[in-house]
């Protein structure tokens, strides 16, 4: 699970909207006036507000009053102006490669070239896309229509390890290890077919939600009228009505977090009988699925309506939806008015982004979704020090320890428990940096005066490396994110983390900087992390990666109690007068910050030989908060907290509450706004 996904993505749009780059762990990039902000020790804070009454001000005041948010994005950090640095880094490489690259370096900056070919672009106009919209023009029949459908499936949702389960086909598909088999791999097939963020935009009842879904047809109607369709309102009224009935079969985000709910075992022939409507033999077989003998449907209701729903409608609108969607998700290869379209709806009206990035940026969030180890290995060679590597490697160490100090600690845990949580610990793979492994492009088809085909092609040869999983033992080594991703994750049934290379500089990591502010920022990352292994979700793995109850009762009522304290802390909270944070669904991002921060301040304790200040504490804390600095337009604000399993960054901060050195280190007093009374301070771990 992702540390620091606070992001508000749209919804996912193929290799070449999906901003990986740009819609990375803190949101999009955008270079700010001046360099990075980065925590030093000493750093002035606000003297308008006190530490007790809302520490996220006081941390960082004096950063929010100056800092305006670029009018390009829907929001502005501390974080993403180091994506930002880290972009302006790639690109270089990039122009470096085009020059003198070999292999995968040549193939990334030819990839990039096609996309910046702005000329080229607008002169051949919709040519690249009309073989595709011809294709589903074509379509005379619901045998035609399956094996569209099955064949427009790509592996594009990643429910656990980046709560990623927004797709614009059919249904997502997810290739990893089985919840109850860590030895082989399985495809996850998850709800699909929405061009908005999530089944509440379509069926809530509120003004908002009424303008974004007028919004919405008028958009699909745009892009249809864009790629020549004729009659684009009355087809974009019958995709409308689709997506909705679509909508009213999806599961609630919260229960997309129940991965006991999501265990659903089908083999391929129950999928006729528990979901009729659709000739599934034909379905999976056009999708490269047809000697797949089980899979796991995380969403059944959601696929028992969609089927349904592929025998209820006509073809014609099933052929409109799959026209809109093919385009909607290949804007960024295709002309200037498509791009505008899209970042009209998506970017201003869903997001309240004022203008549109520039070319190159969106170009490089592209590339970096195509072709992102190739990437990430020219990244790590130029600017990830193997010096850098071994001290973030240690401070792993120091903070494993301390969580097995804070387990043996624990008088509520029964000996069995106690035992698989170490076990846990002892047998957890971290990887710094990069993978062991690296993934290679030989086989991908990159033409320079070809963007749409190279992004059609990347997408497809994704899947294909998915697919060929299919059979093979897992890898338990396998990295979910490239190196020059600022982000960091948990992957609860390879019981392993990852910490990608961009993420370990300024502000979270400086090698010649303070411990302290190192540990506050990286080391409550390194924390964050590590706990996963043992949240609401995480702890439902065991230390083979196996979904199994290995708590006893008893542990697992106290485990709850204090989670549901902690979900009663966060629903109290108010993003706006007419809208509170939903404590159930960012759970077990809060349970994380919570014990990831205080193994982080154990860990640095330790590493001072009980050497302890509150001047140095205050430095630890300072630096965890100013890590967190951000401001959000209100649209994407109220995005967020509708859909995301992250609180927003100010209330991520006021965790701190919970932790007894945060009080003594700042002198928080009864009746400060944060203060809260020993006896109700959420203690997990």
């Amino acid at each position: 699970m992702q540390a620091f996904r606070v992001l508000r993505r749209p919804p996912r749009a193929s290799t070449l909207a999906m901003a990986l780059c740009a819609a990375l762990a803190f949101s999009s990039s955008h270079a700010q006036q001046g360099a990075p902000v980065a925590v030093q020790q000493g750093e002035q804070q606000s003297a308008a507000v006190l530490p007790g009454d809302d520490f996220y001000t006081f941390a960082n005041g004096q950063w929010l009053a100056a800092t305006e948010i670029p009018a390009d994005r829907s929001g502005w950090s501390a974080a993403q102006a180091l994506v930002d640095e880290t972009n302006q880094r790639i690109v270089q490489l990039i122009d470096d490669a085009s020059r003198q690259g070999q292999g995968d370096a040549k193939r990334v900056a030819t990839y990039y070239g096609a996309l910046m070919d702005e000329a080229g672009i607008e002169a051949r106009g919709t040519a690249p896309l009309r073989p595709v919209l011809d294709k589903i023009a074509a379509i005379r029949d619901k045998a035609g229509l399956t094996q569209a459908l099955g064949a427009s499936l790509r592996a594009d949702v990643d429910p656990l390890n980046a709560t990623d389960f927004a797709t614009e086909n059919l249904f997502g598909v997810w290739i990893a290890q089985g919840f109850t088999d860590p030895d082989n791999y399985v495809p996850y097939l998850l709800q699909g077919g929405l061009g908005m963020p999530d089944r509440a935009f379509y069926l809530e009842e509120n003004e908002r939600m009424s303008r974004l879904r007028t919004a919405y047809q008028a958009h699909i109607a745009a892009m249809l009228k864009l790629a020549g369709f004729t009659e684009p309102e009355a087809r974009a009224a019958r995709v409308f009505e689709l997506e909705r009935k679509l909508a009213q079969a999806h599961g609630l985000r919260e229960e997309s977090s129940d991965v006991q709910k999501a265990n659903n075992v089908w083999a391929g022939k129950d999928f006729a009988a528990r979901a009729p409507g659709l000739d599934w033999k034909a379905f999976f077989q056009a999708a490269g699925l047809g000697k797949q003998k089980k899979f796991i449907v995380y969403h059944p209701q959601a696929i028992i309506g969609a089927a349904a729903l592929v025998a209820e409608m006509p073809v014609q609108t099933w052929q409109d939806w799959l026209a809109f969607h093919t385009i909607n998700q290949h804007t960024g290869a295709l002309p200037k008015a498509f791009v505008d379209q899209r970042f009209d709806f998506y970017g201003r009206t869903l997001s309240g982004t004022p203008q549109l990035s520039p070319r190159w940026k969106r170009s490089l969030a592209a590339l970096n979704a195509a072709m992102p180890e190739a990437v990430g290995k020219m990244y790590v060679d130029k600017y990830f020090p193997p010096a850098a590597k071994a001290k973030v490697q240690q401070m792993v160490a120091n903070i494993v320890d301390a969580f097995h100090q804070r387990i043996d600690r624990l008088d509520w845990m029964a000996p069995a428990t106690r035992h698989e949580a170490h076990a846990k610990l002892n047998v957890l793979y971290v990887g710094v940096g990069y993978p062991e492994t690296w993934t290679t492009y030989g086989g991908l088809d990159v033409k320079p005066d070809d963007a749409f085909g190279n992004a059609w092609r990347a997408a497809q040869f994704h899947y294909k490396l998915e697919l060929a999983k299919l059979g093979r033992k897992v890898d338990a080594k396998e990295w979910s994110m490239p190196p020059q991703l600022v982000n960091a994750v948990n992957m609860p049934m390879q019981n392993a983390l990852n910490f990608p290379a961009a993420i370990l500089q300024p502000p979270f990591f400086d090698p010649n900087g303070s411990d302290a502010v190192n540990y506050g920022a990286i080391g409550s990352v390194i924390g964050h992390e590590i706990s996963h292994s043992f949240d609401n979700i995480g702890a439902e793995f065991d230390s083979k990666g196996r979904l199994r109850d290995w708590w006893t009762k008893a542990d697992r009522e106290h485990f709850a109690k204090a989670a549901q304290a902690l979900v009663a802390q966060y629903s109290a909270y108010d993003a706006f007068p007419d809208l509170k944070l939903n404590g159930q669904l960012t759970l077990a991002e809060n349970l994380a910050d919570l014990a990831g921060l205080a193994a982080a301040l154990d860990a640095y304790h330790a590493s001072l030989g009980g050497k302890t200040s509150p001047e140095t504490d205050r430095q630890f804390f300072l630096g965890y908060a100013q890590a967190w600095r951000e401001k959000a337009r209100e649209a994407s604000l109220r995005n967020q907290v509708a859909t995301d399993e992250h609180a927003p960054a100010q209330w991520r901060t006021y965790t701190v509450r919970n932790l007894d050195d945060w009080y003594k280190a700042f002198d928080v007093q009864a009746g400060q706004k944060l203060y809260l009374p020993p006896e109700a301070r959420v203690r997990v771990w």
